[in-house]
């Protein structure tokens, strides 16, 4: 009786039922790959403008399991319809040597038309793709959907037998990968001269909420302190000799930290006053603010614009000075260093001909990297030289060399136990002079 219908069924019949299968599996087959392949971040933007299609790409992607297997199975169906229709007639046609020639024809077919030329073009223009065929991907979702609910259901059981979970919770950690990911690809297929610093300042947007004030304060043997109990007179010659605009005023000792004066305000008393020692520095000077060294980036910034201000005093678990951190660090710390008329002109890091460099030990391993590109650990040590000290595990003598994380260190200058200064070598100089 099967071979009685296949004889009924004329090849100009079937011919065109094979081709519609395979028009619709390749537009099946586009529009998996479009909606597996779309940009989020994109039809989001798209549909807060206005495009109602991208309002109907965001509904998918929200039912996105069910979608792509509506669309699966749509897929599968119509595959198999056609190589079945195929076999039927090529058995017909050419007896047992039809299966060969049916198996041969629609792989070629299905695998070229169907299969790769529709997927190549959704992968490239996935957003144009997916734009294009909402509506109908709409339409077959709700042929298609309640019959791929069913499919998943079972798969799912099948699945929980196998204790595999198919329950899928969001995992921040991995979102933040796949930004990251997109940061570090940004720019890399196009001639733009701007993207490595594009790429750092958005990598630094992304730290402020891993990096906390103890990594970009400027610590207290840098810091310029001033004695509250000086006259007034003497006050304004240190305010003037310092390039510092704020400055931390104590009382005994340097942890008692009883104010911060800030230059226009003394200039402005002392002007008022007409004589230096006629001002009181208690009515000049501001209440410390005090922040523990623990306190994260991106809090400390929140802090900042609450506060509306731009200085703080960074102390540790026992109230002890450790430094202080102002907002320019923390903008700093996104787009890197901001240098004015008043700040030091040297950097603390000069390049040698032969391709390594001299370092102050106290240059923040995050400049090094951010600026020659190196990937030295970060969360170690804050400095160059404190991750010298880490991985030397001593005081080191002047003279000495280390290898690790494939550069070379050699200690030129120490004070006290201090690393004052030290050349490094990158992997790239080391290879040259090999």
């Amino acid at each position: 009786m099967e071979g009685d219908l296949n004889l009924d069924l004329p090849l100009g019949i079937a011919a065109p039922l094979v081709l519609l299968c395979l028009l619709l599996a390749a537009y099946l087959s586009a529009a998996e790959t479009a909606i597996t392949g779309v940009s989020r971040p994109r039809m989001h933007r798209l549909a807060q403008q206005g495009n109602k299609r991208a309002e109907i790409i965001n509904g998918l992607l929200d039912r996105k399991d069910e979608t792509v297997s509506a669309v699966l199975l749509g897929n599968n169906v119509v595959n198999i319809f056609s190589a079945s229709l195929t076999t039927a007639v090529l058995t017909d046609l050419f007896g047992a040597a039809g299966i060969v020639y049916a198996t041969l024809a629609i792989g070629v077919l299905v695998v070229i038309f169907a299969e790769v030329m529709p997927k190549t073009w959704a992968l490239l223009r996935a957003d144009r793709v997916a734009l294009m065929l909402a509506p109908s991907i709409v339409v077959t979702l709700a042929i298609l959907g309640p019959i791929a609910r069913g499919v998943a259901w079972i798969s799912r059981f099948f699945l929980g037998l196998m204790r595999v979970k198919t329950d899928r919770g969001h995992d921040a950690g991995e979102h933040a990968d796949v930004l990251r990911g997109a940061i570090e690809l940004h720019g890399e297929d196009l001639a733009n001269d701007a993207a490595p610093a594009e790429k750092a300042m958005l990598r630094s947007v992304l730290d402020l909420g891993d990096r906390t004030v103890g990594d970009v304060m400027t610590h207290r043997g840098n810091v310029v302190l001033i004695d509250a109990d000086q006259p007034t007179g003497a006050i304004v010659a240190q305010m003037l000799a310092a390039p510092y605009t704020r400055i931390p005023l104590y009382r005994g000792e340097a942890d008692n930290i009883v104010g911060v004066v800030h230059a226009k305000d003394l200039f402005r008393a002392v002007k008022a006053a007409g004589d230096p020692d006629g001002v009181k520095i208690d009515g000049v000077m501001t209440p410390p603010w005090f922040i523990p060294e623990s306190t994260v980036l991106f809090d400390q910034l929140e802090a900042f614009r609450a506060r509306h201000e731009h200085f703080a005093i960074v102390v540790d678990e026992y109230g002890a000075l450790r430094g202080i951190v102002t907002l320019e660090d923390i903008i700093e710390e996104i787009v890197g260093d901001i240098e004015d008329e008043h700040d030091a002109i040297r950097r603390g890091v000069t390049r040698r001909d032969d391709g390594s460099l001299v370092s102050q030990g106290d240059v923040p391993i995050r400049d090094l990297n951010r600026e020659f590109g190196w990937s030295l650990p970060e969360g170690v040590a804050t400095t160059i030289a404190g991750l010298v000290l880490h991985e030397a595990r001593r005081i080191p003598e002047v003279g000495q060399t280390y290898a690790f994380y494939g550069f070379r260190f050699e200690i030129l200058k120490r004070e006290g136990t201090r690393i004052a200064e030290l050349r490094i070598v990158p992997p790239a100089a080391i290879q040259t002079a090999n």
